[in-house]
């Protein structure tokens, strides 16, 4: 089904429960908050930094939305988002991003990268933060050259802030005896809990607000059909909400109820 049937059909200004939001259009609920308070630290302490959360949770949302609030003049962000590229391919993007050319042995690039780091802060006066999404997929050597990294000053002044952004598989990982003195240095460990029942009603809402529709269009017993089955994460909320949106449009209904949000589920969760 084309999404501009459903705009014309429910009087959408803008296409509801998509990803393509600007950080200051967020739904702001109580763990996304702290979540981004708790990394807005990490970044001003140049620490360590472990964020969880099961997946769809918001965990890489909220540490995009506190990244996008820092001022450019004084910070550089580096957003490493596919972890399968080894213990090299680290310090390569990492020079890459400061505007470097990897050099091709690693053991000339490691040097390579702590010094392009040092002169981001001493030269040009700004805050390196990386951040790693899919952490929980990074090798055991990618773990330990980012723990040498953080560590490359003796511990006397961190060269950067790094965020370790992954499922809950990543917390338990570090926990293990290989990764003590990584886990030693990790100064901010949040695990990103899932929404309440009044906050993902906020969060429906607040969707179909940005859409164009203030009114009531989804029923009390289709948001807590909802929030039962998605347990609270927010990207399970987006699409359960989006075929129950598709269910009552089949049907003519003006208002999604729950008879349309039992159809979305069977839909979504459905092998």
């Amino acid at each position: 089904m084309s999404i501009d049937v459903l705009q014309n059909h429910y009087g959408f200004t803008r296409t509801p429960f998509g990803r393509d939001l600007a950080p200051q259009m967020l739904h702001r609920s109580a763990g996304h908050g702290e979540a981004v308070a708790r990394i807005n630290w990490c970044i001003t302490e140049r620490a360590l930094g472990v964020i969880t959360g099961e997946v769809g949770s918001g965990k890489t949302v909220a540490t995009r939305a506190a990244a996008a609030h820092l001022d450019a003049s004084r910070h550089t962000t580096i957003y490493l988002g596919n972890p399968a590229i080894g213990a090299r391919g680290l310090y390569a993007a990492i020079v890459s991003a400061l505007g470097g050319v990897p050099r091709f042995h690693k053991a000339s690039l490691i040097p390579q990268t702590v010094d392009l780091l040092a002169a981001e802060e001493n030269e040009r006066g700004k805050r390196v933060v990386g951040i790693v999404d899919e952490a929980h997929l990074l090798a055991a050597d990618q773990l330990e050259e980012l723990r040498l990294l953080t560590n490359a000053d003796m511990d006397s002044h961190s060269a950067f802030a790094c965020l370790l952004v992954g499922q809950p598989t990543l917390r338990r990982r570090i926990k293990l005896g290989t990764f003590a003195a990584l886990d030693q240095r990790i100064a901010l460990r949040f695990a990103m809990p899932a929404m309440t029942p009044a906050e993902t009603t906020s969060y429906i809402s607040h969707h179909l607000n940005l859409a164009g529709r203030s009114d009531t269009l989804f029923s009390d017993d289709t948001t807590a059909l909802i929030h039962q089955v998605s347990r609270g994460l927010p990207r399970a909320v987006n699409n359960l909400a989006l075929q129950a949106l598709v269910a009552a449009y089949a049907t003519k209904k003006a208002i999604v109820d729950e008879s349309s949000a039992r159809v979305a589920v069977t839909e979504t969760t459905a092998e």
